[in-house]
């Protein structure tokens, strides 16, 4: 599968990290290693409060702003929650999407990850969908089964344009924070599989256009060999998104990609 016909991204994601005071020095930091061009597109989803001074910190400097979650809802009495035409209006790109810690945190269903999903789109936002198996399910041998249900749910009901715009994450929750990491073949046999399903399902023109991340511990020393396979289109950085010179050595590392 050819890599030109779909982005790589190398999006960061703070969770429950950061303030609003520090995105300005993160900014100009990350810039000043990576330059004004770096080899793939790069993004930060912030939290809520921090995702402003992201957004004008980020200006003019390559680094595209994402939310963490957002609600099925447009507006209304929905305490806590944030539209996906705030996240727009704030300045956002992207949103993730069905992250694990909010399905088991939250409770967050796949019907509702796709609502979710749909609902990016509506409000002209690029959703990276997350998918992926515990510890438990992977000895089990059911990963594939359930990636395949999870992108089968999270991507009913789009058209072929939309699925061909999403972004899907695939983060083996094993690995994520745990310091462990899938080998560059696990991962690349999981993502090959993400992009059999969607041909499947919607033919391989849209197929090869669909951008499959690898989130799961990746950081620079592992990121050349991830990045490398032919079907890991980029990372979603959790930890070694914090700081600019672990976050700068995974992008520099998508150019042998």
């Amino acid at each position: 599968m050819n890599k030109r016909y779909r982005k790589t991204i190398i999006a960061g994601n703070w969770k429950m990290n950061m303030l609003p005071s520090e995105a300005d020095a993160f900014a100009k930091g990350l810039s000043e290693i990576m330059g004004k061009k770096p080899p793939c597109s790069v993004a930060i989803c912030a939290p809520a409060v921090i995702i402003p001074a992201m957004v004008k910190a980020s200006k003019g400097k390559s680094i595209d702003v994402g939310g963490q979650d957002l609600s099925v809802y447009d507006k209304g009495a929905y305490t806590g929650e944030i539209s996906g035409a705030m996240l727009k209006d704030a300045g956002c790109k992207y949103v993730i999407v069905g992250h694990s810690e909010r399905r088991q945190y939250h409770g967050e269903t796949d019907a509702e990850v796709n609502l979710k999903a749909l609902k990016a789109f509506e409000n002209g936002l690029v959703p990276i969908i997350c998918v992926g198996e515990s510890l438990e399910q992977r000895e089990k041998g059911l990963t594939l089964p359930l990636i395949e249900y999870q992108v089968k749910a999270a991507l009913n009901g789009m058209s072929d344009a939309q699925v061909k715009a999403s972004v899907i994450a695939y983060e083996p929750v094993w690995a994520i924070g745990t310091g462990k990491t899938a080998t560059a073949d696990e991962a690349e046999e999981v993502c090959a599989f993400i992009r059999e399903t969607i041909k499947k399902l919607r033919g391989s023109l849209i197929s090869r256009g669909v951008s499959i991340l690898y989130g799961g511990s990746m950081k620079g020393s592992n990121a050349p060999e991830l990045l490398g396979k032919p079907d890991i289109d980029g990372g979603l950085i959790g930890g070694a998104s914090l700081k600019p010179a672990d976050f700068a050595a995974i992008i520099a590392a998508s150019a042998q990609g």
